[in-house]
Parts: structure tokens; C-alpha cells; sequence
């Protein structure tokens, strides 16, 4: 079982996997300048696991409708 499943086709289109990733940086960025670093951690860990899921190992299945 996956925790997050980032191969779904919803994050097929770019803008929605770049969108996913800059919302968790950026909570992260926010978390940490509120002092709360586990948080900030915690964000910080799943926005860098969907940059590498989406940008790095990322592959669409090649039919539309599937």
C-alpha cells in the first residue's frame, strides 16, 4: 500500500504536479518561519518526495484512458 499515489492520472497535466510540490515547499517555508520545525519537516519530506516521484520518476501510463 502505497502512502501517496502519485502515478494517478490527475497528475497526468504538469501544472498539477508543479502546483502539489510548490504547496508543500512553500507550507514547509512557512512552518519553519513559524518556528515549528516538525512540521516544517514533515512538509518539507513529502514535497521533496513528489518532486522526485513526479519529476524523476514519473511515468504516465502511455494510453489516455487507461
Amino acid at each position: 500500500m502505497k502512502l501517496i499515489d502519485v502515478q494517478l492520472p490527475f497528475f497526468r497535466p504538469l501544472w498539477r504536479r508543479v502546483v502539489t510540490v510548490a504547496v508543500c515547499i512553500l507550507w514547509a517555508l512557512f512552518e519553519l518561519s513559524m518556528g515549528n520545525s516538525g512540521w516544517a519537516l514533515a512538509f518539507g519530506a513529502i514535497g521533496l518526495y513528489c518532486a522526485y516521484q513526479f519529476f524523476i520518476a514519473f511515468d504516465p501510463p502511455s494510453d489516455p484512458d487507461a
